[in-house]
């Protein structure tokens, strides 16, 4: 499988059916991610995509979303894009706690 790494985070995977975008976005969704979603899949369409691929995809993973809101964003747009969201796990969070210093940690260490 061939990569393809654009600004932004966005990443453009090749395969045998076609390509997908996928962005990562760690606030809550925003209008105007459906139209960035769209030029990029669109880029995809025009820079990367041949006949023999199918259309290319869209997928814009965000933090929370209101259902309205995505709605009419999306309304017109007749590409296959989707929005997801994401939660951390208290797992994750658990982790990440035990690899990241405490307060008290970094307010030694200023002091020292």
């Amino acid at each position: 499988m061939k990569r393809l790494f654009i600004y932004k985070g966005l990443e453009l995977e090749a395969n045998i059916n076609g390509y997908a975008t996928y962005e990562l976005k760690v606030v809550e969704f925003e209008p105007e991610f459906a139209g960035k979603l769209n030029f990029y899949v669109s880029a995809a369409d025009h820079l990367l995509k041949d006949d023999n691929d199918n259309p290319s995809i869209g997928l814009l993973v965000c933090k929370s979303k209101n259902e309205t809101v995505v709605k009419w964003a999306f309304e017109g747009i007749d590409r296959p894009l989707g929005i997801a969201t994401y939660e951390l796990d208290e797992v994750l969070k658990k982790t990440l706690a035990e690899k990241l210093p405490s307060i008290e940690d970094i307010e030694n260490a200023i002091e020292e």
